[in-house]
């Protein structure tokens, strides 16, 4: 095997021996305090009273969990979910012949929710922070999505690691020595690290807005450094989907839009929007020059 072929077969995660902390949810933690920590800099610079914060937190935490779940289960899960609604809001399925669940009821396993989808946290997001900027700011709404943006960017990087450590999300077959071997996956052949190539890509634009903020007067701009963040990631996300395995079962031949997956299809409308808010902002500052 060529050297150029990495060999990848983790630990699922820090065994305490009675409980193990699990990677994933390593990443995911870490996502939000350093998040937390680095969006507590930006309200003190907009002298936006730090008791504020806690709040978003809350909004951004509950709105993402409520928007992945709902995501998968309406983009990409529907033709399961429609005939298993209850599965929506219980962290339970029904298979036949499981072992009761805490000895009650017969017929139903224990999985947590399984699904999410990043689309869906999106557009659940950007909702939330309208809530927010018109209950707690007295501010516009892009003004707060202009900021938060910039540390999903950073959030980005820290799940797709979190992907990466489980063996999942991964891409298609390289054809080569070139990649990385999923061991974990009883696998022998490498594969295009996908949730690498996301990851450095989203913790590259989260330095570069994060400098757009601290070094540059974008930030006055409202909705710019939102803008950018809309059109980048998301035309990351669609190129990236070329090489990635389908995650789940697209819709075939009668899919209206083959050879593009549905991820890609969701990820156009954002790219578009985040185009919008960019030229709408040269636009204005154009206005304001003349």
């Amino acid at each position: 095997m060529s050297f150029l072929a990495f060999n990848w077969d983790p630990s699922l995660g820090i065994d305490l021996g009675f409980f193990v902390i699990r990677w994933y949810s390593l990443m995911f933690v870490a996502a939000f305090l350093l998040g937390l920590h680095l969006m507590k800099k930006i309200y003190i610079e907009d002298n936006i009273p730090l008791e504020k914060l806690d709040t978003i937190f809350m909004y951004v935490f509950i709105s993402m969990l409520i928007g992945m779940r709902l995501g998968d289960v309406f983009f990409y899960s529907w033709d399961y979910y429609q005939n298993h609604l209850l599965e929506i809001i219980l962290p339970f399925k029904q298979r036949e012949g499981s072992s009761a669940i805490f000895g009650l009821i017969k017929g139903w396993e224990f999985t947590g929710f399984t699904g999410f989808a990043s689309h869906g946290a999106a557009i659940s997001i950007i909702l939330a922070m309208y809530f927010y900027a018109k209950k707690h700011l007295d501010k516009p709404w892009l003004f707060i999505l202009d900021r938060l943006a910039i540390m999903v960017a950073l959030s980005g990087f820290f799940i797709r690691m979190g992907n990466f450590f489980n063996s999942e999300i991964y891409g298609k077959a390289t054809g080569s020595d070139f990649g990385v071997i999923f061991k974990s996956n009883g696998e022998d052949f490498a594969r295009h690290p996908t949730q690498l190539y996301e990851a450095f890509s989203y913790l590259a634009l989260f330095f570069v807005m994060w400098y757009l903020y601290w070094k540059t007067n974008k930030k006055q701009q409202t909705g710019f450094l939102f803008g950018l963040f809309m059109l980048v990631l998301w035309s990351l996300r669609f190129v990236i989907e070329f090489l990635k395995e389908p995650q789940v079962q697209e819709r075939g031949k009668e899919w209206f839009f083959s050879p593009l997956n549905t991820g890609q299809v969701l990820s156009i409308p954002l790219v578009l929007i985040g185009l919008w808010l960019m030229l709408r902002n040269t636009k204005k500052k154009k206005n304001i020059e003349k």
